[in-house]
């Protein structure tokens, strides 16, 4: 619906209300009750008077009164009637006066009253931004929806293709990668179980199948996960999953030359934007630093380095120090054989400019980041003013984010503060 339509029907909406409101309040506030009230009284009194004469007529023929005193007491009555009826039609009721100032002063006041309130304790900007979400297809919060809505809906047809044709590999291979990509595993295990007898020859079924027999044990890459990645690379060398998978097994194997040769085929295939291949080029740089340097691991998060280097980091104050510990919700996810890494990246994304691994079993640790960490000579530490610090703990041992990872990240850190504290509180979804 057009913004200005959504918008407008809610102001029409809220006037509707208000009128409703003031329907059930004002009318017995502002009733005139001279009809009933006034004319029941003037009756009642009229009674009276009438009562009074006769019992004056009476009186005079009695001759209890003269005709004299008769007409004086008549005259009496009829002089206080004559009062009392003026003084019903031209003096309002004081109840009266007060419920009909009360009505206009509501009518006044609760408009502007429940009006105010919103302004003050809602959110009017939201209307806006739901009038657009709801004509902007690709709004992200209407994209989010629309696009776990489509891709249920995919699921259920290709589920009802299935039941129509079970030996249709396609929709059986479309249904795997449908579960993988929801990340309902076990269902996802069972359908690849299916689809790699049906289509042997398939590369990406292969490496998908690898990766569902992996999660679903403990993210390990057993020898018969790694035999279906050699088979599925076998087949296609770009595959993308198992170059991912086969540099992760590289590097879990601390065969740094191997994993830094899969990062980098599997960087090429990637758009250079994409926040997948900066993960993936920050993977290569640092399979390939260690791979240089012959390291197999730091057992501290204090990098070794000569000491000019570091005599010379330091002098340029192109140095940070400070402190890594995890949230207390989240030490009891800590495993003996989780790695801890540090990235300094000088943005959202883009390859680290410094990097130091320790095992995650030594929380929290002291920290220093200078250009001996640097991860490319060409690109150190000390040629930024500012960095965002990623401290990741890894369950796969592999520098790449995998869901289950957990971290803390702090941005805008400047180069030569000292003192800095990262919290690892978040996992990965």
């Amino acid at each position: 619906m057009n913004p200005f339509w959504t918008v407008s029907l809610f102001w029409i909406a809220v006037v509707i209300c208000i009128g409703v409101a003031l329907a059930f309040v004002l009318p017995p506030l502002l009733r005139t009750r001279t009809a009933a009230g006034k004319a029941a009284r003037r009756d009642v009194n009229i009674a009276v008077y009438r009562d009074q004469m006769k019992e004056i007529e009476a009186d005079r023929t009695n001759g209890m009164l003269t005709d004299a005193q008769f007409q004086i007491a008549r005259q009496e009555l009829e002089a206080r009637l004559a009062d009392d009826a003026l003084s019903l039609d031209d003096a309002p009721e004081p109840g009266q006066v007060s419920s009909r100032k009360l009505g206009y002063g509501l009518a006044a006041v609760l408009p502007v009253a429940a009006l105010g309130l919103y302004f003050w304790m809602g959110q009017p900007a939201s209307l806006i931004e739901i009038a657009n979400a709801q004509s902007d297809p690709a709004h992200p919060a209407m994209a989010a929806a629309a696009s776990e809505h489509d891709f249920m809906k995919l699921i259920r047809k290709v589920e009802e293709k299935i039941q129509a044709n079970p030996e249709d590999g396609a929709a059986w291979a479309m249904l795997a990668k449908s579960y993988a990509a929801t990340e309902r595993w076990p269902e996802a295990l069972q359908a690849f179980e299916k689809v790699v007898k049906l289509l042997p020859q398939d590369a990406s079924v292969l490496s998908g199948y690898a990766e569902a027999l992996a999660i679903t044990n403990n993210r390990v890459l057993t020898g018969r996960s790694m035999a279906l990645i050699q088979q599925a690379l076998a087949i296609d060398p770009e595959d993308i999953k198992g170059l991912e998978l086969a540099g992760i097994q590289a590097y879990q194997e601390q065969n740094f030359v191997q994993a830094s040769n899969y990062f980098k085929r599997l960087h090429q295939l990637l758009p250079p934007e994409s926040s997948y291949a900066q993960d993936i080029l920050a993977a290569q740089k640092e399979t390939e630093r260690l791979a240089q340097t012959g390291m197999t691991g730091l057992d501290n998060l204090a990098a070794t380095a000569p000491a000019e280097v570091k005599a010379a980091s330091v002098a340029q104050g192109a140095a940070i120090k400070g402190s890594i510990d995890i949230a207390p919700a989240l030490k009891s996810r800590l495993a003996d054989t989780d790695v801890l890494f540090l990235f300094a990246r000088p943005g959202q994304s883009g390859p680290p400019v410094a990097a130091i691994r320790a095992r995650a079993s030594q929380l929290p640790l002291e920290f220093e980041l200078d250009d001996s960490t640097a991860m490319n000579p060409g690109n150190t530490l000390s040629q930024h003013k500012q960095v965002m610090l990623v401290a990741r703990v890894s369950k796969s041992g592999n520098p790449m984010a995998q869901p289950g990872d957990l971290e803390g990240t702090i941005a805008n850190v400047k180069v030569g503060a000292t003192g800095v504290k990262i919290v690892i509180d978040q996992a990965r979804p």
